[in-house]
């Protein structure tokens, strides 16, 4: 976990879209740090999007989801796409949700 704070009760309040769309914009800014070599830049959003999939993943998991096991696949996905191999198509992944809660709103 990074030291990175974040009001959990907002965060919980928020629908899945603008969870997984906000953390899609963390997944963007650490494969762009990681595509400019910038490792600090690269772990500090890696970590704080770890955080937030985390805080989903516990409630989903708390409110016994069916979309729990798709968060901590994504999860996976985005770890991998960090740590091994660049995968461009988890930021479309995610951008999808940023899509559909702006439509939402």
């Amino acid at each position: 976990m990074s030291s990175h704070e974040f009001d959990k009760d907002k965060w919980q309040n928020s629908t899945i879209f603008e969870q997984m769309g906000n953390i899609g914009s963390e997944v963007g800014r650490a494969l762009n740090a990681k595509r400019h070599g910038d490792e600090a830049a690269m772990n500090g959003a890696f970590y704080r999007g770890l955080d937030l999939l985390d805080a989903t993943a516990e409630q989903l998991a708390r409110d016994k989801s069916p979309r729990l096991k798709e968060v901590l696949r994504a999860r996976e996905q985005f770890s991998r796409a960090i740590l091994v191999a660049d995968d461009p198509g988890i930021e479309m992944y995610f951008m999808e949700f940023a899509l559909a809660a702006r439509a939402g709103r």
